[in-house]
């Protein structure tokens, strides 16, 4: 998790910089769905590389957005779901959402 001497000053810029990638936000939106599995999430996110999903897992893991389950079976199953400071992305992917409808409506 990032020490809060190590963001930005502006709010805005600070939720940027956890989560202002392209990937990392329609990660996100998945999660807010369901727990997800790694490949799960690769298939379903076209065009992403293994490599950055990979990265941008662990960021939101270290950053405190994820959690990552692991579960003791064979072969190894782990999950993705959001903590509860990623739920409160919710508004938020909710907002961009609504967005989008209104601008694909009006152009």
């Amino acid at each position: 998790m990032k020490k809060k001497e190590e963001l930005p000053e502006c709010p805005v810029a600070t939720t940027v910089s956890l989560v202002g990638s392209k990937w990392k936000l329609l990660i996100i939106r998945n999660l807010l769905q369901r727990p997800w599995r790694f490949n799960e999430l690769r298939r379903d996110l076209e065009g992403i590389s293994q490599k950055v999903l990979t990265e941008s897992l662990r960021s939101m893991e270290s950053d405190g957005i994820i959690t990552r389950t692991v579960y003791p079976e064979v072969p190894p199953r782990v999950e993705y779901a959001l903590s509860d400071i990623g739920e409160s992305m919710r508004p938020v992917i909710n907002a961009m959402a609504d967005f989008g409808i209104a601008y694909k409506q009006n152009n």
